[in-house]
């Protein structure tokens, strides 16, 4: 049962205790409500059922597997955030993990204000993948779309306006919607009303799937 505290309220899972520990002793501090933690798969799916919190901190190493975990928590509790907290930069652990339904992708030599910035931001509908891998990630999913079927292009009907196109081109260097706003003059608020249309538009869950269905459909300009 979510308790209405105003503050954000997360699930941490790992199975390494002494980053566990650390992990819920940062959020505390920053004032996070901290609703359980655990060790495996099992655990973050009970935690999922049990507090239904606003976000879930999974490794994807762990027992069990946390992309499986997310998948399952994405398909029974999909208005929970989930946040990979993980040591692999491999690019199919990354895809697996936001097709899984994770909204960001974090390394583990990230600092306390960084994991804290990036909770806030995935709590207000932002996607995030730490930038050392951001750009291979999408260079790996590029090619996976070009060498794969030609069926949802011919079916995808979608026209975006010119300023949506400017946008996602802002999107593809990875400018975050604040720095959009301040390059075209317009308001943050205006870039998250364009972004939510080109998401509708593209039948695409984040950022990330956008750019893909962008670069691979090429501009289509009404």
């Amino acid at each position: 049962m979510r308790k209405m505290t105003g503050r954000i309220r997360i699930g941490v899972v790992d199975d390494h205790p002494l980053l566990r520990e650390g992990v819920v002793n940062t959020l505390k501090a920053a004032a996070m409500d901290v609703v359980g933690a655990g060790a495996s798969a099992s655990d973050a799916i009970r935690l999922a059922c049990q507090h239904q919190p606003d976000i879930m901190l999974l490794d994807i190493s762990m027992p069990g597997g946390g992309v499986e975990s997310a998948r399952a928590i994405a398909k029974s509790h999909p208005k929970i955030m989930m946040i990979m907290l993980t040591v692999s930069e491999r690019e199919d652990d990354v895809i697996a993990a936001m097709e899984a339904g994770a909204r960001a992708y974090v390394l583990k030599g990230i600092s306390g204000p960084e994991l804290l910035a990036t909770i806030r931001a995935v709590s207000r509908g932002e996607t995030y993948i730490t930038p050392q891998i951001a750009a291979r990630v999408l260079a790996k999913m590029q090619r996976r779309a070009n060498a794969g079927s030609s069926a949802r292009a011919k079916s995808l009907e979608t026209e975006l306006t010119i300023r949506e196109e400017q946008i996602m081109d802002q999107v593809a260097q990875g400018l975050t919607n604040k720095e959009i706003a301040l390059k075209f003059s317009l308001s943050e608020k205006t870039v998250k009303h364009y972004m939510t249309s080109v998401l509708q538009k593209l039948q695409v869950r984040n950022r990330v799937e956008a750019v893909i269905a962008h670069q691979k459909h090429g501009p289509r300009v009404s």
